[in-house]
């Protein structure tokens, strides 16, 4: 999927596949090999740039700090305020359980803190950057919007749930005490905003190499009437599908777009695709065997419950705005319609709920 500020990358790379590989582009290696590179060289500029410019902005919000701005929230804004920051806060499958300790610790909620678990390995700088790289705007800018939303939504639930009795006892019995946030000036954020970049490439260029390579196999080899037969918009089941193969799947979202890039350009749903992708992402094992450490396992089989199904509905939306998201269609009052109604479904059930567990934990 080209897009309109890297059109000189896509005719530099056809001058490279077809000048020097001496490779017709519209032949299946030809426009795999043009994938490949076109998609590398795409993905690591913008992936650069936007670690950088996030990075700088997460100076200002280590853990400590982080769990310092969420206990000052209360009720549904603390979910919100917790998916948010959840954007901005550095989060792997290796730090879930050190990060849920001590937001536990500090007091914060269950339901508040699985709303950060939730949003940070869906939504974070390098999975912008790409979706931005690869779709454009459009599905970056809604990709992440949805992906709040999911934290909210799926943090509220759980929280209603009073599923604390889940939480592993040693958990709740640690005190972990103050940490001293340290104070960092200009040129020591710009520091470690490079440092950030110089690591988070290191460590995912082999998922993302690995993801851009299998995406290059779909696009040059694997037949557009099969996917779009069995995994095309006008398959109900297609997202359902898409998401129960992804979640016990381990990878990131740096391998998983260009895959679903090249499903897409395919025939395959941009919402089936999309869906795959956040599952996971969101769901992954590893992230799953870490937080058994700290949950039992009732309360991992409600969060992935939770979360997949919410994964679902964001999937069936994405196909229905598929004509507007990868297309030059505007918006239809249809879509609009559709639009408003999710989003005032969604933002009832947050109120509604979030207020059913406030006063239950007033009479407790």
């Amino acid at each position: 999927m080209k897009i309109e500020m890297f059109k000189w990358l896509d005719k530099l790379v056809t001058l490279l596949v077809e000048g020097i590989f001496g490779l017709n582009i519209e032949t299946r290696l030809g426009s795999s090999v043009h994938f490949f590179f076109y998609d590398t060289i795409k993905i690591l500029i913008l992936l650069a740039a936007m670690i950088f410019l996030i990075s700088y902005v997460r100076s200002f919000f280590p853990p400590e700090r982080t769990r310092k701005i969420l206990v000052k929230f209360k009720g549904v804004r603390s979910n919100v305020m917790a998916s948010l920051l959840g954007v901005v806060t550095p989060f792997c499958s290796c730090s879930s359980v050190p990060l849920f300790i001590g937001f536990i610790e500090a007091g914060i909620p269950l339901g508040v803190t699985f709303s950060f678990l939730i949003t940070s390995p869906i939504v974070n700088e390098a999975a912008f950057a790409i979706l931005l790289a690869i779709f454009g705007w459009k599905i970056a800018i809604v990709y992440v919007i949805t992906g709040i939303f999911l934290g909210v939504l799926g943090g509220v639930i759980i929280g209603a749930l009073g599923m604390e009795k889940y939480i592993e006892s040693y958990v709740m019995d640690i005190r972990m005490g103050n940490v001293e946030v340290e104070e960092l000036n200009t040129k020591e954020r710009i520091r470690f905003a490079i440092d950030n970049v110089k690591d988070i490439i290191k460590r995912i260029w082999i998922f993302l190499l690995i993801g851009i390579g299998i995406g290059a196999l779909i696009h040059g080899w694997v037949p557009s009437e099969v996917l779009t037969k069995y995994a095309g918009e006008d398959n109900p089941l297609a997202v359902l599908v898409a998401v129960a193969c992804g979640v016990p799947l381990y990878s990131n979202a740096l391998g998983t777009i260009p895959i679903a890039e090249a499903l897409i350009n395919k025939g395959v749903g941009v919402g089936t695709a999309l869906a795959f992708m956040m599952a996971t992402t969101a769901l992954s094992l590893p992230e799953m065997i870490l937080l058994r450490k700290a949950i039992k396992t009732r309360l991992i089989a409600v969060f992935a419950s939770i979360t997949a199904i919410s994964i679902a509905f964001v999937g069936y939306l994405f196909n229905y705005l598929s004509s507007w998201l990868i297309g030059n269609e505007p918006l239809t009052m249809a879509n609009v319609m559709v639009i408003s109604a999710y989003l005032i479904i969604t933002v009832l059930t947050v109120i509604i709920v979030g207020r059913t567990s406030e006063k239950k934990a007033k009479h407790i």
